[in-house]
């Protein structure tokens, strides 16, 4: 077998082989054999087909199947002889029988060179954060607006009021599509509405008839409303004030907590808490370790890879539409080809990290992230116990374990900052991203 190597463009190698054409006539003749023992037609006894009717039936189709087999062995026994690593399935061409040697191409695209430096560059801010007293009571009122009733009221509209109103929006004095409703309810505060519109409806009071004036963001999904200012006629039909839950052993329950006792509830909001907390100040140094790595690390990504990656990201975004996911558009490449090659990015030079400094998950860690995890139900030993019967999802819990146990070996290089914050600007900055 005689193997070319040609560096096409970037990570992409066509590589060229030749092999012993007689052999692949050998294991033709040999597979027409087998097929005329194996056939059944009419007029033949079975096991008694001639190779010569086989050959007219099914040659081709047999020839093609046999030099598909040989190619993609010859192409692994190839990439072995040559230590190449492909990062994604070759396309085979089929070449020219001559002087009795069959040749035929292999393009493909191997995986980068990866080399990881420049740990000791890569700047963090550790937030640094803890729940207390204000934030478990601001949870608490969270809560009991979550269940507030609603009083219809006569006095003037407030953030957080809900309104049942009529609009009718005009450009240039024109009505235009998707600008009219009635009996619209709206949640003041929610910014469901373009700026402006709530503005203009706050401190009114129920039947009150009025036009407010706005303009269409720049950015507004309508093409044909970008930037228009319009007017809208408002008539307020309903105008409702929350009543915030009373905080009683009935509101507890209502939580879990069979006890009643106000206490009890704020124990258990605090430790969700503390454990969303900790979620969430891991995942903001994670996002900066791994932009560190990118900036001081650059490396090409095989497009095979980053093509996986998309359809991962597109089959979990068309997951989010529910049952409507059938009816949904069609979500192009375009919109996640940056997060997949970040992705692989990432991926590449974290695997490097790992392979270089030997790391390996550890047990305990493993043991604490499944306790974690599992404090979260109401069962947690039945979770611990579902767990340790599938070697799947341990798998899944060792390759976390083992990517946090990366960022560390970068923490623990890396110029790292401790910044104290408060709950709450995290939580918000969280809720706004």
């Amino acid at each position: 077998m005689q193997v070319s190597v040609e560096t096409t463009q970037g990570l992409e190698r066509r590589v060229t082989i030749s092999i012993d054409a007689a052999q692949i006539e050998q294991q033709i003749e040999q597979a027409l054999s087998q097929e005329s023992r194996r056939a059944r037609i009419d007029g033949f006894r079975p096991g008694k087909v001639p190779v010569s009717v086989i050959k007219k039936r099914y040659g081709a189709a047999i020839r093609h199947d046999v030099t598909g087999q040989a190619m993609q062995r010859s192409f692994y026994e190839a990439i072995i002889q040559e230590k190449l690593n492909p990062a994604g399935a070759p396309a085979l061409q089929p070449g020219d029988t001559k002087d009795g040697e069959f040749s035929f191409s292999a393009t493909f695209e191997i995986f980068p060179e990866v080399e990881v430096s420049g740990l000791d560059a890569i700047a963090v801010e550790k937030q640094v954060a803890t729940v207390n007293e204000k934030d478990v009571d601001a949870m608490i009122d969270t809560l009991r607006k979550q269940q507030a009733t609603w009083k219809e009221t006569k006095g003037m509209i407030k953030n957080e009021f809900r309104v049942n109103l009529d609009f009718l929006g005009k450009i240039d004095g024109e009505e235009f599509e998707g600008g009219k409703a009635e009996g619209f309810d709206l949640a003041m505060g929610a910014g469901r509405m373009i700026p402006g519109f709530e503005d203009g409806i706050m401190g009114k009071k129920t039947g009150e008839e009025f036009t407010i004036e706005v303009n269409f963001p720049e950015d507004y999904h309508a093409e044909n409303l970008k930037g228009k200012a319009a007017t809208f006629d408002i008539k307020l039909n309903k105008v409702e004030k929350p009543e915030l839950a009373e905080v009683n052993e009935e509101f507890v329950k209502l939580f879990g907590i069979e006890s009643g006792e106000l206490d009890a509830l704020k124990a258990e909001i605090r430790k969700n808490m503390e454990r969303e907390l900790e979620q969430t100040l891991k995942a903001g140094v994670k996002e900066q370790v791994l932009a560190g790595l990118i900036e001081q690390n650059e490396i090409d990504v095989p497009a095979a890879l980053v093509s996986q990656e998309i359809e991962q990201l597109r089959k979990q975004a068309m997951q989010r539409f529910g049952e409507n996911a059938q009816n949904a558009p069609e979500l192009p490449d375009e919109l996640f080809t940056e997060q997949a090659q970040r992705r692989v990015r990432t991926g590449l030079l974290l695997g490097e990290l790992i392979k270089v400094n030997e790391l390996k998950a550890d047990d305990e860690k493993v043991k604490q992230h499944i306790a974690s995890f599992a404090s979260a139900y109401e069962d947690p030993t039945e979770v611990l116990e579902h767990y340790a019967k599938n070697e799947e999802l341990m798998n899944n819990v060792r390759n976390v374990v083992l990517e946090e146990q990366a960022i560390e070996f970068v923490l623990d290089k890396a110029k790292v900052t401790e910044k104290e914050v408060a709950f709450d600007e995290i939580m918000n900055k969280q809720g706004a991203n």
